[in-house]
């Protein structure tokens, strides 16, 4: 992992493409802005958590209804 120190109005720059911002630094939030190519999905890591054990849990739910209909 990189780690890199920024103040605000610091960029990081990834490939030709992707530009990261600090936009505003207000206590223990950072907000940032990024420029990437629209075709780019970007999403919170948070997101992509949540999204993975709903799945999970869906998956055991389906299996389960299958396992008593199957009876």
């Amino acid at each position: 992992m990189l780690v890199l120190s920024r103040k605000v109005n610091e960029t990081i720059k990834i490939g030709d493409d992707i530009e990261i911002r600090v936009l505003e630094v207000k206590g223990d939030n950072v907000r940032i802005g990024i420029e990437a190519p629209k075709s780019m999905e970007i999403l919170r890591g948070e997101l992509i958590l949540t999204i993975s054990e709903t799945n999970t849990e869906a998956n055991e739910l389906h299996k389960d209804l299958f396992t008593k209909l199957s009876k």
